[in-house]
């Protein structure tokens, strides 16, 4: 896919550059704020800025570009860390002035480590509880102020770091050493015990081996250098397919 198409494809509109400048609204300084959204999880990763530089760069190379307002300076996301966001589709509000950029994140948005630069939940402002409209308050894990899939990122890094770096000792050096037969052969296994654990009814030894065998799928996804990311845009795929009868 060319450049020229890309554009076309992220913005659901066939408007030329000079057409997609003159509709975005800048501010004085010519920026437009970027929400940046992941594509699988819809979990908002991050707000920047972008100037027209930035945006022609972010679209040219299908990966998010911005303009640092403390550096006075382009910065490409993951330029230095390798943590790139790949955009799969960009759209602006209806007054023009802010963008929403749908991306495939390879790897943490946030400078921290963490996935999203929103982590900061207010529970309390003054002693007074905040977001309580007196309707029955539901936590569920979505809700907690903890990401709910935030180990997963971590486990699948430090699995990769373990397959770079061959630390000696670590198990996980262990079975990248031993290479795929034995990776398949644990995750056969951990398959059966969670079978097994299932069968009776036992959630505690479940829990336990459930969480071995993420563990080793998450190694042979390493081995086979397939992103958990692309498992999760296909799950997505499946989601948004319409039911058949």
């Amino acid at each position: 896919m060319n450049s020229s198409d890309f554009q076309h494809e992220i913005i659901h509109q066939s408007l030329s550059w000079e057409q997609l400048v003159a509709t975005i609204k800048w501010d004085t300084d010519g920026l437009v704020p970027a929400i940046v959204q992941d594509q699988s999880s819809k979990q908002v990763l991050m707000l920047a800025y972008m100037n027209q530089e930035s945006l022609k760069r972010s679209l040219d190379s299908q990966e998010t570009w911005f303009w640092s307002r403390s550096r006075q300076e382009y910065w490409h996301k993951g330029g230095t860390s390798g943590n790139t966001q790949q955009i799969t589709s960009l759209s602006y509000d209806c007054d023009g002035d802010t963008l929403l950029v749908m991306v495939h994140a390879n790897g943490p948005a946030c400078h921290t480590g963490r996935i999203s630069c929103f982590y900061n939940e207010v529970n309390e402002v003054d002693n007074q509880p905040t977001f309580n409209n007196n309707e029955e308050q539901h936590t569920t894990p979505s809700d907690s102020g903890k990401e709910r899939f935030a180990i997963l990122a971590e486990l699948e890094q430090m699995i990769s770091d373990r397959d770079r770096d061959r630390p000696e000792g670590a198990y996980t050096t262990y079975l990248f050493e031993k290479g795929i037969d034995k990776i398949l052969k644990k995750v056969g296994e951990e398959t059966a015990e969670t079978i097994i654990a299932a069968k009776n009814q036992d959630n505690d030894e479940l829990r336990y081996e459930v969480s071995d065998l993420i563990y080793h799928l998450l190694v042979l996804l390493q081995e086979r250098k397939l992103p958990l990311d692309d498992v999760l845009a296909e799950l997505d795929r499946r989601h948004e397919r319409p039911r058949k009868d």
